[in-house]
Order: structure tokens, then C-alpha cells, then sequence
């Protein structure tokens, strides 16, 4: 898959949900269940044991029925065994060189972490494809990309941090081209049904979004 149809894919769906777990068997758990409901884009964090055989085993389950990237990848090693797995984007809570510079080399769409503007300049100067802006709650969440879209038009920002079911289309009309959803979404505590049912409105309130 090209980056442009993986960053066109992300700019579709919108929704980026943040998997992390205590194990492997849990976060496949999550991912069927995010699955279930017109999710089709996935983080898999670096933070779940055996992340990058969860992200070979998603792969070799849904193929191309699901976008997977990786998560919490701080460094270009790290970066090119997801990519090996199958990973289809790089997501970084931080802006590392070497990462972002592995991903420019095999093609891949990457998503390195700043948050002031200074930093989210020389994550794009770099090569990102996206900005993850995190954590956006920190600093106002849906103003403060406003804020930062207003002199940074040309950057795609994904906030990531403080995204909920109320606000997530505040953060689209303010200028986010995706969001990263964590707890409030992906939460291992939850039943099956509770987050096919939490997945279910996420998506619903993107699509609202959009008509």
C-alpha cells in the first residue's frame, strides 16, 4: 500500500484508536471487538508485551480490511520490525530524527509527537507525514489546534490526549485531519460488549460529523 492511500485512509476514517493491554491475547481481544463496528484503522502501542507479533498476527487475520500502524515507537530499529510485521504507519509520542528518517527511507507514513510549535515545525521540516500534537489536553485540547492550524495550515496535526465521545468533532472543525483515541475508547477494562457498543458511537459521531 502507498503512503498516499494510507494518509488518504487516515484523512477518511479519521479515528485512530489507541490499543494498549497487558497482553497479547487482550489486545487481540480489543482489536476484534473495535473491528466489529466500522472501525478500521488501529494503533498497536509498543507498550503491549509482544506488540510487534500483534501487529503480524492483525495483519495475517484481516489483511486489507484494516489499516494497522504502530504506537509509542521511539526509535528507527523499533520502527523498521513493525514495518517488517506489517505495520502500515509509525506513531511516536515524541519527535525522534532517526525515526522519522527510517520511515522517509522505506516509504512509510509517520506520525512523530510534538506539541509547541517549534517542535511540530521540525517534526514536519523533518519529513512527517502528520504531527501527533500530544498531549492536546494539556493545552486546551480543540482551541489549541485552532490556534496552531491558523499559522500552520499546510500541517496535518493529530491530536492525541483528552479525546472524547463530546468533543471529537470539535477537534475535525478546528482543523485535525485524524484523532488518536485512547481510554476513552480502547479501554481493557471494558466487556466485549461495552466496546463493540463505545466503537459503535465513536464512529457514528465521526459520520455525524461529516453530513
Amino acid at each position: 500500500m502507498t503512503k498516499t492511500a494510507v494518509l488518504e485512509w487516515i484523512a477518511r476514517d479519521r479515528l485512530v484508536p489507541v490499543v494498549r493491554a497487558a497482553s497479547e491475547e487482550s489486545a487481540l481481544q480489543i482489536v476484534d471487538a473495535l473491528l466489529a463496528r466500522s472501525i478500521s484503522i488501529l494503533e498497536v502501542t509498543m507498550t503491549v508485551p509482544g506488540a510487534v507479533d500483534v501487529i503480524r498476527r492483525i495483519v495475517a487475520q484481516y489483511g486489507d480490511r484494516v489499516l494497522v500502524g504502530a504506537g509509542t515507537v521511539l526509535d528507527s530499529e523499533t520502527a523498521r520490525e513493525c514495518v517488517g510485521a506489517g505495520a502500515k504507519f509509525i506513531v511516536s509520542p515524541g519527535f525522534d530524527a532517526g525515526t522519522v528518517a527510517a520511515c522517509v527511507e522505506m516509504a512509510v507514513v509517520v506520525a512523530p509527537g510534538a506539541l509547541t510549535p517549534t517542535e511540530i515545525l521540525a517534526a514536519w521540516r523533518a519529513g512527517a507525514d502528520i504531527v501527533k500534537v500530544f498531549p492536546c489536553d494539556a493545552l486546551g485540547g480543540p482551541s489549541y489546534i485552532k490556534a496552531l492550524k491558523a499559522p500552520l495550515p499546510q500541517i496535518p496535526l493529530m491530536p492525541t490526549g483528552g479525546v472524547t465521545l463530546e468533543n471529537l468533532n470539535e477537534f475535525f472543525q478546528a482543523g485535525a485531519v485524524a484523532v488518536g483515541v485512547g481510554g476513552n475508547l480502547v479501554n481493557p477494562s471494558l466487556s466485549r460488549h461495552e466496546l463493540v457498543a463505545r466503537a459503535r458511537a465513536f464512529a457514528a459521531e465521526v459520520k455525524r460529523g461529516l453530513s
